[in-house]
């Protein structure tokens, strides 16, 4: 019987950048033979996480041990799941490296990006 994942990621595959970084993190955890899931906010494994298809699109979610973290948090949870990764895991989490990090992506980059998928859904709206 095959162990259930402990680590789940709710990610935009519909987003060029999401699924092109979180692409990358799923090729490696298949490779290495890594118990983490990942759910695409475009399907059905959305609903068992509880959150909107907006608000899930506004930022990187992650389960891990039953509790949802979200941005950089999320981040430094799943590189700690992976080898390759868990030095960024360590370096994103000491304390100043942390609060920059959240400021960029919450102020910057998760903002730009929520844009770019409003634009692109904007786009496939019928006329």
């Amino acid at each position: 019987m095959e162990k259930a994942p402990e680590t789940s990621v709710l990610f935009n595959a519909n987003c060029p950048v999401c699924s092109f970084e979180i692409g990358h993190y799923q090729s490696y955890s298949c490779k290495n033979g890594l118990q983490i899931q990942f759910d695409d906010l475009n399907s059905d494994a959305r609903l068992r996480w509880g959150l909107d298809a907006d608000t899930a699109a506004k930022r990187l979610y992650v389960l891990h041990d039953g509790k949802i973290t979200s941005g950089v948090a999320a981040f430094i949870v799943l590189w700690s799941q992976m080898p390759r990764y868990r030095w960024l895991a360590k370096l994103v989490g000491l304390p100043g490296v942390r609060h920059a990090a959240s400021a960029v992506y919450d102020l910057v980059l998760a903002p730009v990006i929520y844009r770019w998928h409003l634009r692109r859904q904007a786009r496939l709206l019928p006329k």
